[in-house]
């Protein structure tokens, strides 16, 4: 049988996060229960709900075949087939390299 609360220390872990991001982003949302003097619970159920919640919101569903396929469409994404290895599709000219370096010059600039 498992217990209707869960203590503070061990709560992140029953929701599968840190302590940090736990108080942060689920703490604020429930109701702290005092155990003792010092001790804090959380009902088992609320954070259940909390759980299915943010599932609901965050969540899709992703099958093995469907993460295959994604990944085989990103690999080839943009790729041509009669352009051998290391052949350059396109002609860079002098121009075109001043340009670029202008521009990461004045971002860095910019970012100072």
């Amino acid at each position: 049988m498992q217990s209707r609360f869960i203590r503070l220390r061990d709560a992140p872990a029953y929701v599968g996060m840190d302590k940090n991001r736990f108080n942060k982003v689920v703490r604020p949302l429930l109701i702290e229960i005092p155990i003792g003097k010092q001790g804090i619970a959380f009902d088992r159920l609320d954070l259940d709900n909390w759980a299915e919640h943010h599932k609901h919101r965050n969540g899709r569903p992703v099958s093995r075949n469907t993460r295959r396929q994604l990944w085989e469409k990103n690999t080839y994404q943009g790729s041509k087939k009669s352009a051998a290895f290391g052949t350059s599709t396109k002609r860079s000219t002098a121009a075109d390299f001043v340009k670029a370096l202008e521009q990461v010059t004045l971002k860095k600039q910019n970012d100072t």
